[in-house]
C-alpha cells in the first residue's frame, strides 16, 4: 500500500474518532481498559482525575507512556501522535511550570479536540503542533523526552520517525514509548493476517526490526519489553532508549 494511501486511511480513522463517529482504537485487544490494575502499564485513576474527561475518553493507545518516561520538573516533552491530548496534559503536570509539553498530530479534528481539552484543563505550558511524525516541526536538540502511545506502528516510514526522534532529542535525551510489535518469526503477510494497518497491527515491526531501527538512528540502550498480547505473536510493548551524550 502506498505511503500516501496509508496516511490518508489513518487520518480518516482518527478524524472520525475525534468527532465520535469511530472509536479509533488500535483494536479491542490492543487498547485494553483505560484505567490500570496493579502492575498494568495503563493509566491510574488518580491520573485520569487530573485532566478533562474528554481527553481521557479520546485515549486510543495501547499503554501508558507516562509509566516509562520518568518525567522530571523542568523538562521539555514531545508526544508523537498526541490525539486528544491525554499524555500531553499529564506530561505538562509532571514537568511543571518550568517545563513544557508539545503534542504533534496530523489530524485537524484531533488537534481541535486537544486544544479544547488544554483550555478546559487550564494548561499553560503546552502547545499542539500540526505535522507528521516523519518530519517533526521542531529544531534540532530541543526536546528532553519523546513519548508516543501506539502511533509509530501507523507510520509507513518508521526509520524516518526514528531518525527524527534522534534529531530533536538533546544529547542525553530519552524516549518512553508504547507500541505494537510482532514476534521475530512473523513475516509481513503473517502480521497483516492478524489485523489492519489502521488497527495498529499490519504495520507493526518485529522486535528485531524495531531495535535495529532505533540503533541505526543513533539511539542506544534500547530495551523493548512486552506488557500484554494483542494477537497471536503480537504484543503491546514499552520502549526505552536514549541519545548519547556529547563527550
Amino acid at each position: 500500500m502506498p505511503e500516501t494511501e496509508i496516511r490518508e486511511k489513518v487520518r480518516r480513522r482518527y478524524a472520525a474518532a475525534a468527532v465520535g463517529t469511530d472509536n479509533g482504537c488500535c483494536g479491542a485487544d490492543s487498547c485494553g481498559p483505560l484505567s490500570a490494575d496493579a502492575g498494568s502499564p495503563l493509566y491510574d485513576e488518580t491520573e485520569l482525575e487530573l485532566i478533562p474527561a474528554e481527553a481521557a475518553a479520546a485515549s486510543l493507545g495501547c499503554g501508558n507512556p507516562m509509566a516509562v518516561a520518568d518525567l522530571a520538573e523542568g523538562e521539555v516533552v514531545l508526544d508523537l501522535g498526541s490525539g486528544g491530548g491525554i499524555d500531553v496534559l499529564l506530561s505538562a503536570r509532571r514537568v511543571g511550570p518550568s517545563g513544557f509539553a508539545y503534542g504533534l498530530d496530523m489530524t485537524d479534528e484531533m488537534l481541535d479536540l486537544a486544544r479544547r481539552n488544554a483550555a478546559e484543563g487550564g494548561a499553560g505550558n503546552v502547545e499542539f503542533l500540526r505535522g507528521y511524525i516523519e518530519d517533526i516541526p521542531l529544531q534540532d536538540a530541543t526536546v528532553d523526552v519523546v513519548i508516543s502511545n501506539c502511533v509509530i506502528n501507523l507510520s509507513a516510514d518508521k526509520q524516518a520517525v526514528f531518525d527524527e526522534i534522534q534529531r530533536v532529542l538533546r544529547p542525553g535525551g530519552r524516549i518512553g514509548i508504547t507500541d505494537i510489535v510482532a514476534d521475530d518469526h512473523l513475516d509481513p503477510d503473517q502480521i497483516a493476517e492478524r489485523g489492519s494497518w489502521v488497527g495498529c497491527i499490519a504495520g507493526a515491526l518485529t522486535f528485531t526490526e524495531y531495535r535495529q531501527g532505533l540503533s541505526e538512528a543513533g539511539l542506544e540502550d534500547v530495551t523493548i519489553a512486552p506488557t500484554h498480547a494483542v494477537a497471536d505473536g503480537m504484543w503491546s510493548v514499552t520502549v526505552r532508549a536514549k541519545k548519547p551524550r556529547i563527550t
